[in-house]
């Protein structure tokens, strides 16, 4: 192996700026900046179409508590449920670290399912066709989170591109958060490409079948660089806890992308209201 000199040697500070009792770190300003941006681009799809400004509103409100709520309890039951279970007063201690992307998707699916059902009354493959366009430059930001924090290691290794988290220990590893960052900032492009310059938006579910397939098969292919992060796979073995995760995710985005749909054209009426 090269020399440790050789290597990206990482001790960035996971805060931005502390005062007094208040902290704030990187990774909840990636967090806050992928949902305000989101914000912005899907609010420029509901113009498009003239669809209520209040349900983007409402949308985002559902939208926050499902991928909080449900990362928080995918973290608690995919990954670290013996733990938990004895520790039950922690699992809502957010603010200790403990988040899971499969489990966010689920909740940000309940909720987008919730939302299409009291207030939208629209498929709820309407709403889900906009909201993954930004959902996937989120994930890439929360990533550059994970980086900023030290956490979700990747494997010891002997590239040139190697990092030596400094807070944690002296091994270089593959910094996977990078590459699952990278690998989703370039899912957005072609999503958001695919959503304004062809007509996929009008074929109800392709553009969500498009996110589920790039994001988690990226999930796939990156996990086998990663440090385990426990859960079931050492039951099921072969596979990570988070490729198993994905491959349902996947299955379901093939399903959407190839199954036969007839074209629709939304288009809402100024005056419609919630």
């Amino acid at each position: 192996m090269q020399t440790l000199l050789a290597y990206i040697n990482w001790n960035a500070s996971p805060d931005i700026i502390s005062i007094g009792f208040l902290t704030l770190k990187w990774y909840g300003l990636f967090f806050a900046s992928g949902f305000l941006l989101g914000l912005f681009m899907v609010k420029r799809m509901f113009a498009v179409e003239n669809a209520p400004e209040e349900w983007l509103d409402k949308a985002f409100i559902y939208i926050v508590l499902g991928a909080v709520l449900g990362a928080r309890f995918g973290h608690v039951f995919f990954y670290d449920w013996d733990y938990y279970s004895q520790h039950l007063s922690e699992i809502p201690m957010i603010w200790r670290g403990g988040l899971a992307s499969h489990g966010g998707a689920i909740g940000v699916l309940i909720a987008l399912w919730l939302f299409s059902r009291n207030v939208s009354r629209q498929s709820m493959l309407w709403i889900l066709d906009k909201v993954v366009v930004p959902t996937a430059l989120a994930a890439a930001f929360i990533r550059m989170g994970n980086m900023m924090n030290s956490e979700i290691l990747g494997k010891p290794a002997d590239v040139a591109w190697a990092f030596v988290f400094l807070k944690v220990d002296d091994v270089p590893r593959h910094p996977v958060q990078l590459y699952e960052s990278i690998t989703y900032l370039i899912s957005f492009a072609v999503l958001y490409q695919v959503y304004w310059k062809t007509d996929f938006r009008f074929y109800p579910g392709k553009i969500f079948g498009l996110f589920l397939i790039f994001i988690f098969g990226s999930r796939i292919l990156w996990e086998q660089f990663k440090d385990s992060l426990g859960g079931f796979e050492e039951s099921l073995g072969l596979l990570s806890t988070g490729q198993w995760l994905s491959i349902p995710f996947v299955l379901t985005g093939l399903y959407f992308v190839f199954r036969n749909t007839e074209k629709v054209g939304y288009k809402f009426k100024k005056t419609n209201k919630s």
